[in-house]
């Protein structure tokens, strides 16, 4: 798994220099726009970003130093530092947090890229560094996108993490489906996506799942792969929708596949 970790520590400087160059131009009256997670504004997602990078280095710190996982208190202290933070703070306090925590990945050797183990503050597995790593480009892409979407309804994820996302989603598919959301429907879709091409199945019964791709679906969902990734995560508005998004047949719409994925 080193090599996974190097190539996602690689991805996640790549974001942090991306949000970075961004943050620096913005204004007031760009932190206060509505984001892409439309209950947010735009320093409410760099709130979310730099509290995640502080609490996450403290995991990533107690993992090497042998002190253990953040407890509660530590957490709800960070949350409530950057909560308490104007606009304008939390443009001035993301880069270096996250900067932070993206310069301690890098300055890992590769016996602990590989041998590491990071006990979380939540009840799970404690992760390698891949897998640490792999859970803070999902947080850190998804939110980016949010900031970039406040601006440009045509943006996408970074192309950098889309494979790296791709390959991670089935552990988190079954908290972000929703199956209930058909009423009692039930399908199974055939996903076909570009960049890159992958083909594979949704199923939507009691639960929603991945699959092998299906010999008989129900629809077929064609799509940018990014744009999976979006949909699942709920970045899935129409404005957000690019035309290369197709759904084949009758018994689904894009918008019962938006309502299985809410988002977060």
């Amino acid at each position: 798994m080193t090599d996974r970790a190097d190539q996602t520590i690689k991805v996640l400087r790549a974001g942090h220099d991306e949000l970075a160059a961004l943050v620096d131009g913005f204004t007031e009256e760009d932190l206060a726009r509505r984001s892409g997670a439309s209950e947010w504004d735009v320093s409410q997602v760099l709130s979310h970003l730099g509290s995640g990078a502080e609490i996450s280095l403290a995991a990533l710190d107690g993992a090497l130093n042998g002190t253990g996982t953040p407890q509660m208190d530590f957490i709800r202290g960070v949350w409530a530092r950057w909560d308490g933070m104007s606009r304008a703070e939390r443009a001035a306090e993301v880069v270096g947090a996250n900067e932070a925590l993206v310069r301690c990945f890098e300055d890992l050797d590769a016996t602990a890229r590989r041998d590491l183990r990071i006990e979380l503050w939540f009840p799970a597995p404690a992760p390698d560094v891949a897998g640490f790593a792999g859970m803070r480009l999902s947080e850190f892409a998804y939110h980016t996108w949010d900031v970039r979407a406040a601006f440009d309804p045509a943006a996408t994820l970074n192309p950098e993490a889309v494979e790296l996302l791709l390959d991670g989603l089935d552990r988190l598919l079954g908290f972000l489906g929703k199956a209930d959301r058909l009423g009692g429907r039930e399908a199974v879709v055939e996903v076909r996506t570009t960049a890159p091409e992958r083909a594979f199945g949704l199923e939507i019964r009691d639960a929603v799942r991945l699959t092998d791709a299906p010999g008989a679906p129900d629809v077929v969902l064609t799509a940018p792969a990014e744009w999976w990734l979006r949909l699942v995560s709920g970045r899935h508005a129409p404005e957000h929708t690019p035309d290369g998004v197709r759904l084949t047949g009758d018994a689904l719409t894009l918008d019962d596949l938006r309502a299985v994925f809410p988002g977060f």
